[in-house]
């Protein structure tokens, strides 16, 4: 590494929000962005938060704003996770929540970054065995830093969303999608 924090190109600019279907057609409106795949209740195996297993339950509108993804994602239970940590759940606030990067190994970039002083915040692993990580780069950055390694389920939707923007921008805004 050449001094810098990070070598890669942000793959995903992430909103926290009330609403993920209102934020998406305000952005939509707003910025010609989408048409936005919507999850809701994206269901979790496991989720981990400042090493307490917690449960994370969150909806997630995903569409592509020019060259990277732009997400909308809001938390229904009150129980503190990454996005509470900046966002708390009494607060009404919502703004940016996190920029995502594709890395090799995700527990590995977890450790090179906690070893520079920014801790692990979230670890979830969704059903299909995919893991996401949150690390807390606010002090230094203004928001978090989401990890996931570039595995085909993955590369494969951020595929399908900029696939859809280019072609189908006259269809439907929004289009529900469900997580295994």
């Amino acid at each position: 590494m050449s001094g810098v924090l990070f070598d890669r190109p942000v793959r995903q600019v992430a909103y926290f929000c009330a609403d993920v279907r209102a934020a998406a057609l305000a952005h939509r409106a707003a910025f010609g962005s989408g048409p936005f795949y919507v999850a809701d209740h994206v269901p979790l195996a496991a989720s981990v938060h400042r090493g307490v297993e917690r449960p994370f339950d969150h909806s997630a509108a995903y569409g592509q704003w020019g060259e990277v993804m732009v997400e909308f994602v809001c938390q229904h239970n009150p129980a503190p996770s990454a996005c509470h940590d900046l966002f708390p759940a009494d607060g009404g606030r919502y703004g940016l929540h996190h920029m995502a990067l594709f890395v090799d190994d995700v527990d590995a970039e977890v450790a090179r970054l906690g070893a520079l002083g920014f801790p692990l915040a979230q670890r979830s692993v969704m059903n299909d065995g995919f893991v996401f990580a949150f690390v807390d780069t606010s002090a230094a950055l203004g928001h978090m830093v989401e990890l996931y390694a570039p595995v085909p389920v993955l590369t494969g939707f951020y595929d399908l969303v900029a696939r859809t923007a280019r072609e189908a921008q006259d269809g439907p805004a929004l289009i529900d999608v469900a997580f295994s």
